[in-house]
């Protein structure tokens, strides 16, 4: 189980660094340019990526008080990279220093709607990485209506091809 968690920590890492070079290129405009998908914009959907990332995390390690990481943030593309780079690193090192009982282990968190829930480490840990791969295959299609035609593949089998 944990093998298989460390690649998609790792796969979740490498995935956000494929396809930042690739929105480094756009301007503010096309940045903020509003397009039809769950967020109006390539901008609003990589800030949900860093809040589900942060928010996901800060309930696995018990915080009382969970926020949201862009709250007040008023920073352009580079810096939200940096961010969302810096929160991907920290899950994938999480992941790499958990013990198995940590995986397994089942913890109490409630989500934006003050639903209470209780489910293993694991099962949110598959969650990031697929709820992760979902917004990136957005960003794809919401980068290729901007016109870019060169978009790196980002699929995990590409990502274990090399690892070898």
């Amino acid at each position: 189980m944990k093998e298989l968690l460390q690649q998609y920590a790792g796969y979740t890492l490498w995935a956000h660094q494929k396809l930042a070079p690739v929105i480094a290129t756009l301007t503010e405009e096309q940045l903020h340019r509003e397009i039809n998908s769950s967020f109006s914009s390539i901008y609003l959907t990589l800030l949900h990526l860093w809040d589900a990332e942060g928010m996901w995390y800060q309930r696995v390690k018990l915080q009382e008080i969970v926020i949201r990481p862009s709250d007040g943030f008023t920073g352009g593309f580079a810096e939200l990279n940096q961010k969302m780079i810096a929160q991907s690193q920290q899950w994938k090192n999480w992941v790499d220093n958990a013990t198995e009982a940590a995986l397994q282990h089942e913890f109490i968190y409630q989500n934006t709607k003050k639903e209470h829930f209780k489910q293993p480490v694991y099962q949110m840990l598959l969650h990031v990485a697929n709820h992760g791969t979902y917004h990136r295959g957005q960003l794809v299609t919401m980068l290729r209506q901007l016109g870019v035609d060169q978009v790196p593949a980002t699929d995990f089998i590409v990502y274990t091809r090399g690892k070898k």
